[in-house]
């Protein structure tokens, strides 16, 4: 790993006000419990890592500040937006210790809620006056949309580290992807470059999510801010879980009882504690790490700058971290 001049955090943190000044729209546009909604929604937290690579990537590649600014803010929104859709399909009253918005409003007010700030999303990816970034910000909606479908309606899964892969990269690699492939594009580098950098969004954003997935499993239930093994109890499959069964005789068997949550209780709570403390948690994280050793290998070409370093440092958070 490169030695680091600035962290990732001083870097951007003066640019991140000003994203998230971008991302509240004039409340005279709209209703005004749509505007508390928004505030309640952008005050309630997260790591703003997403709109973090694209100030980086761009600030490297020396794309014009204003737009760089515009499509971090456009991929925060659509984060967002993604998250107030989920947590009302899976019926979460709790984000970060803090009250979903299904947890105070009527479905049909929380959908369109989401719609709304899908829009909003897709306005900024439009100021940015970028055909290719607005194309790949359609086609990554598409992706998440679709992902969600998939999970929804499918029946049988044959091959279950397959299916993990195609859930995560819908769910959170596409939308670092996007980040990442956007801030280039606005900058004038070459196809090869873009390339580079969507790349290194798959690669960290697939990373993020499985780290995310074992932290469901090993981090502090306070900090995370839900139960050990809340995907398990959902019935969601991750990575330590497919590990865990994926030399077990019965393996498939039991992950489709999983899946189906057809466990009793007590079953389910000796399986969540055996992956807890099998070797499946360190596998998973090993995973995550060959990842981010690709993902480090895509900035070996970038212009050497302070920026560089960060997404370096950035990148190795990514493993490092404990919520």
């Amino acid at each position: 790993m490169k030695p680091q001049t600035a962290t990732f955090l001083d870097l951007t943190r003066p640019y991140l006000a000003e994203v998230e000044a971008c991302m509240r729209p004039d409340p005279s546009e709209h209703h005004p419990a749509l505007a508390e909604a928004i505030d309640h929604l952008l005050d309630s937290g997260g790591k703003r890592i997403r709109p973090t690579i694209v100030l980086l990537i761009g600030t490297m590649l020396g794309a014009d500040l204003e737009r760089v600014i515009t499509h971090a803010a456009a991929i925060e929104m659509l984060h967002t937006a993604t998250l107030v859709h989920d947590d009302l399909i899976d019926g979460s009253l709790l984000r970060r210790g803090i009250p979903t918005l299904n947890a105070q409003w009527s479905p049909g007010a929380t959908v369109l809620t989401g719609d709304y700030i899908f829009a909003r999303a897709a306005q900024l990816a439009a100021r940015t006056n970028s055909l290719p970034l607005m194309d790949s910000f359609a086609r990554t909606l598409m992706t998440i949309v679709n992902g969600e479908i998939t999970q929804l309606f499918e029946q049988e899964i044959h091959d279950f580290h397959q299916s993990y892969f195609k859930r995560i990269y819908a769910k959170t690699a596409s939308l670092f992807e996007v980040a990442s492939e956007g801030a280039a594009l606005l900058s004038a580098c070459d196809s090869e470059c873009v390339e580079a950098m969507r790349s290194f969004g798959y690669d960290v954003g697939m990373a993020f999510q499985i780290v995310d997935d074992v932290l469901d499993f090993t981090g502090d239930q306070h900090e995370v801010g839900k139960p050990v093994g809340n995907d398990l109890r959902q019935g969601l499959i991750t990575l330590p879980t497919v590990i865990h069964f994926q030399d077990h005789a019965q393996g498939k068997d039991w992950l489709r009882q999983l899946r189906q949550q057809a466990v009793r209780d007590e079953e389910l709570e000796t399986i969540i504690d055996q992956v807890r403390h099998s070797p499946a948690i360190d596998r998973s994280m090993d995973e995550a790490r060959l990842l981010i050793d690709k993902a480090e290998t895509r900035l070996e070409g970038m212009p050497e700058s302070p920026e560089r370093d960060a997404l370096y440092e950035l990148a190795r958070y990514v493993v490092l971290r404990t919520t």
